[in-house]
């Protein structure tokens, strides 16, 4: 693996993204749930109720689809939840589009490229299933997945930003997946 220091760019890893395993659903929820608390993703570091959300892979797995990037070893190293709108997953999605949610990598393996391959693969599968439009949400002043999603075409779209609650605000992003593929 690659080295992290001032002056060190991190060596690219090559991962293989494919849907989770029955037998790897707790790790992944557990992946998941470290990934936002240490990345600086959650509002509000106390927030259970949602800590329990991003541990439950296995509802993601069963009633949205549940993709995980993993290393030459077979080793779980990502994760993203794919939502149709209508799923129980979905928070935004309309007709004719997909939500992406829950894209989580370990902070220790962040610019290894495995976000980028996760993507890169939701956005294949989808255009392939013929949908027109991939929607996330990104937690307002988080930077870091608006570089991520911005190399990759998507675009802010603040009528749809949402406030789940009072104090958290999400904003709103959106790729056509009707045009030519984006370059990350």
């Amino acid at each position: 693996m690659g080295t992290r220091g001032d002056d060190a760019t991190p060596t690219p890893l090559t991962v293989l993204v494919r849907e989770a395993r029955d037998d790897e659903l707790a790790g992944v929820g557990e992946l998941t749930a470290s990934a936002y608390l240490t990345g600086g993703a959650l509002a509000d570091a106390a927030e259970d109720g949602y800590l329990t959300h991003l541990r439950d892979a296995r509802s993601r797995a069963t009633q949205a689809q549940l993709l995980v990037a993993v290393d030459d070893e077979d080793r779980v190293v990502g994760t993203v939840t794919v939502c149709r709108s209508g799923s129980p997953w979905a928070e935004i999605a309309r007709d004719g589009e997909a939500e992406m949610r829950m894209l989580a990598v370990p902070p220790s393996l962040w610019g290894r490229g495995i976000a980028d391959a996760l993507v890169d693969d939701v956005v294949r599968r989808l255009r392939a299933e013929g949908v027109g439009r991939l929607v996330l949400l990104v937690l307002d002043g988080n930077a870091a997945p608006v570089r991520l999603y911005s190399r990759h075409g998507f675009h802010a779209v603040p009528e749809r930003d949402w406030a789940p609650y009072e104090g958290l605000l999400l904003r709103a992003y959106a790729r056509d997946l009707s045009g030519s593929p984006s370059v990350a």
